[in-house]
C-alpha cells in the first residue's frame, strides 16, 4: 500500500487512556490503541510514541496538593513511564516489536534514550515508546513529542484527541465554532490557537514539523491519515 508518511509521531494524552474510568487506565483503550499502531505497522510506517502521565498524576496541579513544582513534574514524568509500560504491554499481546525508551535512566525496564538507537529500532519496525518526558522539570510531554519528533526527522505529529480538528473556539462548547482543515503555525499563532504549548509549538514551527490534529476516537482515521486523505486539522 502506498503511504504518504514513512516516520510518524503519535501523541496521545494520559486523560485518553482512561476512557470512562474517570482515573487510571481503561483495557479496552489500550486494547483499542494497540490495534489502531499495529495496522500501521503492518503496512510498513515507522512509529513512535508519546504518551501523557494526567491519567495518573499532573506535575502542573501538584502545588494544589503542597508538593514542590520540580518534585510534582518529576512525579508526572513517573506516570508516563507507567502508560509506556501499559501501551507496550498491549502492543506485544497482539505481537507487535517494541522498545520502551525512558529520558530518565531505570534500566531494570526501559532503555536509556540514545537518539541514533532509537533512530534504528523505527529502522527495523519496531515501535518506539518515549517515556519521562525530555526528563526535565517544567517541559510538558507536548514539549517531548516535539522534541523527539524533531530528533528521529518524523514526518509528522499526529495529536491524537477528542474532537476531530482545529476549531476557532471550543466546539464542545460552541456550536458554532469553526474548524479549520489546514492552517499555518503563523495563523496558529495570530489567531492564539490552543494546540500545544508554546515551547512545543515552537519547535515544530521553527523545524518545519506540521501537525495533525484528529479524533482519535475514529478506529479509521489513522489509517486514512497514514494514506494521505484530509483528516482533522494540518497545521504547516
Amino acid at each position: 500500500m502506498n503511504h504518504k508518511y514513512k516516520r510518524i509521531l503519535l501523541k496521545l494524552s494520559g486523560e485518553s487512556l482512561q476512557g470512562d474510568k474517570g482515573f487510571g487506565i481503561d483495557p479496552n483503550i489500550l486494547k483499542y490503541y494497540a490495534k489502531q499502531i499495529s495496522d500501521i505497522v503492518d503496512v510498513g510506517v515507522e512509529v513512535a510514541v508519546v504518551l501523557g502521565g494526567g491519567n495518573i498524576f499532573r506535575g502542573l496541579e501538584a502545588a494544589a496538593t503542597g508538593i514542590d513544582r520540580v518534585q510534582g513534574d518529576y512525579m508526572g514524568m513517573m506516570a508516563t513511564v507507567i502508560n509506556g509500560m501499559a501501551v507496550q504491554s498491549a502492543l506485544e499481546d497482539i505481537g507487535v516489536y517494541t522498545r520502551l525508551i525512558s529520558a530518565i535512566d531505570m534500566k531494570e525496564i526501559a532503555e536509556p534514550y540514545i537518539r541514533r538507537k532509537a533512530i534504528r529500532h523505527l529502522e527495523k519496525g519496531r515501535v518506539v515508546i518515549f517515556s519521562a518526558g525530555t526528563g526535565s522539570p517544567y517541559f510538558t510531554t507536548d514539549s517531548a513529542a516535539a522534541l523527539r519528533a524533531n530528533e528521529i526527522s518524523a514526518d509528522v505529529i499526529l495529536k491524537g484527541t477528542r474532537v476531530d480538528g482545529v476549531y476557532d473556539s471550543d466546539p464542545e462548547k460552541n456550536p458554532n465554532a469553526k474548524k479549520y482543515d489546514n492552517i499555518s503555525f503563523t495563523d496558529v499563532l495570530s489567531k492564539g490557537l490552543r494546540i500545544m504549548d508554546q515551547t512545543a509549538f515552537t519547535l515544530c514551527h521553527e523545524n518545519n514539523v506540521p501537525i495533525i490534529v484528529f479524533n482519535i476516537n475514529d478506529p479509521s482515521n489513522l489509517m486514512r491519515i497514514i494514506k494521505g486523505e484530509s483528516i482533522g486539522t494540518l497545521v504547516n
